[in-house]
């Protein structure tokens, strides 16, 4: 329906991995190889050809990897909990209620397509009693607090320069397609013109006639290209500094004039704002220009378009199908729609994520995982310790700063302490599946937005426990590490040290490494964006960076075809994740060895030494079958690199890597001087 506008900071994220039904799950499963490749030819395809081959792309996926097989799997253990909860009569009010009549309103196909677009009516009727600029603070307000974020966004997170009190953030929103380049890159022209039709079918699915349905779509689409032009970039995104730009309250409003801000405010709640953060500058300008001179009517059309497109998915089929035609087939790849159980059940595991994480941590989550995982982050920060220490770019004063904020980290690992309150969410069967939605999306808004002004929550967590994935928040210094990322191939409670250390270890070091990558390296101990790097220490950094992202610009991802450019991969974009893939490589192989405590290397296994055994293990974490579309899609959009490239272009870099593997030549072989190191 909606999401709150937040500042993109430094959230980073892994992927997950494969699980089955018995006990034990391999450390190494020997099928994964393709014993057709060597080594030092491609080690991707080498270690993780098999597993493509045996698991073929589903036609409901654009992308299809060991971590969707993880995720696969937790969608049958969060169902499962859903079809035993709707099976039993609940409290009303109770988180149970909740989330069974959530679940049983998105199965209920039969009342979907009865309704069809008339959950829509009265918010299509509240755009078009748009007849006056005047009315303009007050709509936007109700659209931002329910259904979208038309023309620019709010939300409430930490001050990035005073980490302890949230605050403010006006930033860039409104274009549907995710990234301007589809709006403005001529090779997206095809793309550009299947979502103009998609606009054309969901006015017309809302009862327009043909004329008035192209008509509408043309507008919504004009002024969307318009936003597009000034849009920060993905790239330019990574730009924090440029982002925070901080005024008063009557700076903001004489600055930006076209909306009376005290009605606005009012309308979101938010009437004791003072202070807020502007993240892009040159977008509210245009935001600001666009509502004084566009045509009312163009402005109903385009506000219409966001409604219809945002509520899609809690319609009727006809809706939702159009919309998967466009964003799953058009954009991605995807040959079929997620069976209706998955999609039903992906909303109540959002919208009450805490409460299922609760329940899911309750069946699923062992204390000993805690236990071992407190322990291997401690391993790991002593290794990281001993890197910053040794490295030959960096001045003693600067690294003296960085050992703090090491040491300074908060670490949250399975589950928050205390779990989130959703006694004041209401869900009403009586109502139709989109109102509910509508009524949820008000419910978080007001939630985000009551934060305003008040000290930041620092035991608050940013995953559910459900979720496969981690994270490094630069505001709070924190790594986060959710229960459900914690299973095999991450975390193995039956492999050997080595293959645990190149798996959940290398996740570990990579959120801590991105404290010091690109963006994660301007917040000091505290979480407060400062400086603390010497200039020369700064230039050596970048100078470092600088050869990463030409390294990973030079990789084709896909080759020309059909009168498409080739297409390569973004070093800039993914600089952050690439910085923190072979930073967590890095510090996870010093922590395996360190455990060895001196004591020698362990016998191999099933043939492979435990430092060939450490990558492997790497490799298997990115093990995917993925579509052209999506390939695409995601290198415009994606901070990580492609999986095939976080193992071969990141090992590229690294000796022992080549050690492991007798490594002197071929494609895989990086000459020493071409290498770079940085933590």
């Amino acid at each position: 329906m909606k999401r709150i506008i937040l500042l993109a900071a430094t959230v980073a994220c892994m992927a997950a991995c494969q699980n089955n039904n018995s006990n034990k799950v391999p450390a190494i499963d020997l099928n994964n190889f393709d014993l057709s490749i060597a080594p030092n030819a491609d080690f991707y395809q080498y270690a993780t050809g098999g597993w493509q081959k045996n698991n073929p792309l589903k036609p409901e996926f654009s992308r299809y990897g060991s971590f969707d097989v993880l995720h696969e799997n937790n969608e049958k253990r969060i169902n499962e909990l859903f079809q035993a909860m709707a099976k039993t009569e609940a409290v009303k009010g109770s988180v149970e209620q909740k989330i069974s009549d959530l679940y049983k309103m998105g199965l209920d196909s039969v009342r979907l397509n009865a309704e069809g677009a008339a959950p829509l009516a009265s918010d299509l009727q509240m755009v078009e009693g748009l007849t006056d600029r005047a009315q303009l603070p007050d709509l936007l307000a109700r659209i931002h607090m329910a259904l979208g974020n038309p023309f620019f966004g709010i939300g409430v997170m930490a001050d990035l320069m005073d980490s302890n009190v949230n605050t403010l953030y006006v930033g860039q929103s409104g274009i549907s397609m995710g990234d301007r380049d589809y709006y403005v890159a001529p090779e997206n022209a095809k793309i550009k013109e299947a979502y103009k039709a998609y606009l054309v079918k969901l006015f017309t699915l809302c009862g327009y006639e043909a004329e008035a349905a192209a008509t509408a779509a043309a507008d919504a689409l004009e002024i969307e290209d318009s936003l597009a032009e000034v849009f920060f970039s993905n790239v330019e995104q990574r730009d924090i500094p440029a982002q925070y730009n901080p005024m008063t309250r009557e700076e903001f409003a004489r600055t930006y004039d076209a909306l009376d801000w005290d009605v606005y405010f009012k309308g979101m709640g938010l009437e004791q704002v003072d202070r807020l953060i502007v993240e892009q500058k040159r977008v509210m300008a245009r935001v600001n220009e666009m509502l004084k001179t566009l045509p009312l009517e163009k402005i109903r059309h385009y506000l219409a378009a966001q409604i219809i497109n945002g509520g899609a998915s809690s319609l009727s089929d006809d809706f939702q199908t159009a919309s998967f035609e466009f964003y799953g087939r058009t954009m991605s790849g995807q040959q079929e729609q997620k069976p209706r159980w998955k999609r039903a059940m992906s909303v109540p595991n959002g919208l009450l994520g805490e409460a299922v994480g609760e329940m899911y941590v309750a069946k699923y989550f062992p204390e000993k995982d805690k236990q071992r995982m407190t322990q291997l982050v401690k391993n790991l920060q002593t290794s990281l310790s001993q890197h910053i220490a040794a490295l030959d770019w960096m001045s003693d004063a600067t690294k003296a700063k960085a050992q703090e904020k090491l040491a300074a980290f908060t670490v949250k690992i399975g589950y928050p302490d205390k779990w989130k309150d959703y006694s004041t969410l209401e869900i009403d069967p009586a109502k139709s599946y989109y109102e509910n939605l509508r009524d949820a999306s008000i419910w978080a808004t007001k939630d985000n937005l009551s934060k305003y002004g008040k000290p930041v929550d620092r035991a608050e967590w940013g995953m559910t426990p459900q979720t496969v994935n981690a994270y490094y928040n630069p505001t709070t210094n924190e790594i986060c590490f959710p229960a459900a990322i914690l299973q095999p191939p991450f975390y193995n409670p039956d492999a050997d040290d080595a293959v645990n250390y190149g798996a959940i270890g290398v996740v570990i070091g990579h959120e801590m490494t991105h404290g010091f990558d690109d963006q994660g390296r301007q917040f000091d101990k505290d979480g407060n964006m400062n400086n603390w790097w010497s200039e020369e220490d700064s230039e050596a950094f970048k100078a470092k960076t600088e050869v990463l992202v030409k390294q990973f610009d030079a990789i084709e991802v896909l080759p020309a075809k059909d009168g498409q450019p080739a297409l390569h991969a973004n070093g800039a974009l993914c600089l952050g994740e690439n910085i923190a893939d072979q930073g967590g490589l890095r510090v996870a192989w010093t922590a395996y060895q360190n455990s060895l405590e001196g004591k020698g290397h362990p016998a191999p296994i099933d043939g492979f030494t435990d430092a060939q055994r450490f990558y492997l293990a790497y490799a298997t974490l990115w093990a995917q079958n993925i579509r052209d579309e999506e390939i695409a899609r995601l290198t415009k959009l994606d901070v990580h690199s492609l999986g095939k490239w976080r193992v071969d272009a990141t090992l590229r870099n690294i000796q022992d890597f080549y050690d492991a593997f007798n490594i002197t030549d071929g494609a895989m072989f990086l000459p020493e001087e071409e290498r770079v190191i940085i933590w």
